[in-house]
């Protein structure tokens, strides 16, 4: 299973996590960062990833149209790259299977 990491979590988690999510990617990296949400949202579609971000905007669109993608809203306020890997990790069970 795959991450694509919103703009708004660390481009540092996709290496940090890549033991127990091998390739994932950010969005910034893959020349998305300036993209709109709904480019992010078909680009994460088409290519299989689990859309993964802090903002709201992309579970209120999977609660319009449904999945693929898949969304792991991580619900924290300001919080270290640390801290997020720590949930994901924590958190890796319920995330795989909601990719099933």
């Amino acid at each position: 299973m795959k991450l694509l990491f919103d703009e708004n979590l660390s481009p540092r988690l996709v290496p940090r996590l890549a033991d127990i999510f091998p390739d994932s990617a950010h969005v910034d990296r893959i020349g998305l960062g300036s993209e709109p949400d709904p480019v992010i949202w078909e680009y994460a579609k088409t290519h299989g990833y689990v859309l993964v971000s802090k903002d709201s905007d992309f579970h209120e669109r999977s609660l319009l149209f449904g999945s693929p993608p898949k969304v792991v809203w991580i619900r924290r306020g300001n919080c270290s790259v640390r801290q997020i890997e720590l949930i994901l990790r924590n958190k890796r069970a319920e995330v795989e299977r909601l990719a099933i």
